[in-house]
């Protein structure tokens, strides 16, 4: 078994599942997201929708507006996003013009990501990358939804 470098895609994104985790014991959807720039984590948030009544609070939002804070700029070319689940197209649209280097997405949504709607929504630039611990990933949105019906 190969041990893992301390700055590889696996770890940040451990930290967003951190962020979901988070969310979950708090009753949100959770989602967690980790923006990272030379190799730092510089912002991190989870979704806040019900915390905040607020529809646009998603955990990719969060992080975005933060880390353009931390750089004081509104462009995070030099940055990648970890983000649990895959953006939606509110979330994508932001990522385009913050023009994004990199997106890590752990799981997939058929459903309501922005690649079910228009795949070429983030900026031609950003690299994106899917599936980083994706099991894991995928497990904490259904043990929230199992949790909703019980």
């Amino acid at each position: 078994m190969t041990e893992l470098s301390v700055f590889s895609d696996e770890h940040f994104m451990k930290q967003a599942l951190a962020e979901a985790q988070t969310a979950f014991d708090e009753g949100e959807i959770p989602i967690g997201a980790v923006v990272v720039c030379e190799n730092k984590i510089i912002a991190k948030d989870h979704n806040r929708v019900e915390r905040l009544s607020d529809a646009t609070a998603h955990a990719e939002m969060l992080a975005i507006t933060a880390a353009q804070n931390n750089l004081n700029s509104k462009y995070l070319n030099e940055c990648t996003l970890y983000v649990t689940l895959e953006p939606c197209s509110m979330c994508a649209g932001a990522l385009f013009w913050t023009q994004l280097g990199k997106l890590v997405i752990g799981a997939s949504d058929e459903k309501r990501g922005f690649t079910a709607f228009n795949k070429k929504i983030v900026h031609q630039k950003t690299e994106v990358q899917t599936g980083v611990a994706k099991a894991e990933c995928e497990e904490i949105i259904k043990d929230f939804f199992r949790k909703l019906r019980n």
